[in-house]
């Protein structure tokens, strides 16, 4: 037993419990302007575009122009098949000669009742149903030209015309193809204005009313921009992509430059202009309906949790509008490992 005790005595004290000390990578928050830029990809259209058709149907026998062909008002772009139009035509004009013909001979007919009523050879009841007869007759002769005025024009309607100055974007016909009336056949991007159309997720469509200023850009031309302006917004959603679809406006568009078709981007600089901190998304830590960030004690290297208020978001970082102060050390990768009052050691990116 003695033995024992001595050994008990000599044996060295226990060993103090190793912290963890978590290697991170921390940024200093500090205050911004706090805008952060929304850009949309959409293309370059036309500020007019016509979708053109015939107003009477039949057979495609001349085609006049191209996809991209320049065209000037009035010019003809597709002919049909005119030979019912013009038997329409004859028939039309055989019905004014048979309504001329009534017409004279209710005029015939009412001189001669005149001239027996004068001699008692008639009642007057008959002279004024001679006289019904060729009003009747007149209204016929009407009617008979109108509807020859109406073939006329029906002819005419064989003949698509350019209703502007533009450039023909689409075909959907060929030579011998029969369309019906009404059916678009062409499509036509007028000169002049061009703009952007873009397609706006629901989440965004607050932020591209209220933005100021919107910048535009092609890829065919990196480093160069357009001012545009929000001209049209959809108020209701694509029924496939349930988007909502917006034209943007460019000021001063150089036709040579913007051709139709092209990709575009649209870039809305100040979508979120409060002054606000803005920290990588990698340091927020989502916890349903609360988001947090991790806050390094200067002094002590410890870390402790606090909830904040997120902004817009743009790339990889997104704004705080609340519960940061600014100046504050944020841990910007490694959140995910960390606990209430552990002790960190700062990484690159560390100040």
């Amino acid at each position: 037993m003695s033995a024992a005790a001595v050994m008990t005595g000599c044996s060295p004290a226990p060993s103090a419990k190793h912290e963890e000390v978590r290697p991170v990578r921390a940024v200093v928050a500090g205050q911004s302007a706090g805008t952060v830029g929304a850009s949309y990809s959409g293309e370059i259209r036309a500020r007019y575009e016509s979708r053109l058709g015939f107003r009477t149907g039949g057979k495609i026998v001349a085609r006049m122009v191209d996809v991209g062909s320049h065209v000037k008002r009035g010019q003809p772009l597709l002919q049909l098949d005119a030979a019912q139009e013009t038997l329409q035509l004859a028939s039309a004009g055989a019905g004014v000669d048979a309504a001329r013909s009534r017409v004279a001979q209710a005029k015939v007919d009412v001189q001669r009742t005149e001239q027996l009523l004068d001699r008692q050879f008639a009642s007057r009841a008959e002279l004024d149903h001679q006289r019904l007869a060729l009003q009747q007759a007149e209204a016929q002769l009407r009617a008979a030209l109108a509807q020859q005025q109406l073939t006329v024009n029906q002819r005419g309607y064989t003949t698509l015309v350019a209703d502007r100055d533009g450039v023909v974007s689409a075909l959907a016909v060929e030579t011998g193809q029969v369309v019906a009336a009404g059916q678009v056949v062409v499509t036509l991007a007028a000169d002049g204005e061009r703009e952007v159309a873009i397609s706006i997720p629901e989440s965004r469509v607050g932020e591209l009313r209220t933005s100021s200023k919107l910048q535009v850009s092609v890829w065919a031309y990196p480093g160069r921009t357009w001012s545009g302006s929000l001209r049209e917004l959809a108020p209701d959603t694509d029924s496939v992509t349930r988007t909502y679809s917006a034209r943007i406006a460019i000021a001063d568009p150089d036709p040579q430059l913007l051709r139709l078709g092209m990709t575009a981007s649209v870039l809305a600089p100040d979508v979120d202009g409060k002054r606000a901190i803005r920290l990588p998304l990698t340091s927020v830590v989502d916890h349903g309906a609360k988001r947090t960030v991790w806050i390094v004690d200067p002094k002590s290297g410890r870390v402790a949790a606090r909830e904040v208020k997120l902004g817009s978001a743009q790339d990889d970082s997104v704004l705080v509008t609340s519960g940061l102060e600014g100046g504050e050390i944020v841990v910007s990768a490694g959140v995910h490992m960390l606990q209430p009052n552990q002790k960190v050691l700062l990484g690159g990116g560390g100040k």
